[in-house]
């Protein structure tokens, strides 16, 4: 299934500040982001897309973020720094986004 316009250009902001795949320690934080702005749905049509551009190894580490994401909270620090990243990259989800 295609992704709607929106997500595609989430994923492909992703793909370039993220050439080597998205760090192990950076989805928890990353996928609490989006989840600001975004739905469940939507978040996990993302991640299946990072999934399937990183490869299978990402799967099950991406699965488990979203559900750290779901039932917990990601620290401050890591959603700082992952929004740092981001917003350095000019990623407009995170850019005047403080830590919760």
């Amino acid at each position: 299934m295609a992704l709607p316009a929106p997500l595609n250009r989430i994923v492909a902001f992703l793909r370039a500040g993220y050439p080597d795949g998205v760090p192990e320690r950076d989805y928890v934080p990353l996928f609490a982001l989006l989840a600001r702005q975004l739905s469940e749905d939507e978040v996990r049509q993302v991640a299946t897309e990072l999934a399937a551009f990183e490869g299978e190894a990402s799967a099950p580490l991406i699965r488990s973020a979203i559900t750290e994401v779901t039932h917990e909270h990601a620290s401050d620090h890591d959603i700082a720094r992952v929004s740092a990243k981001l917003a350095a990259a000019g990623w407009p989800l995170a850019s005047a986004r403080e830590p919760s």
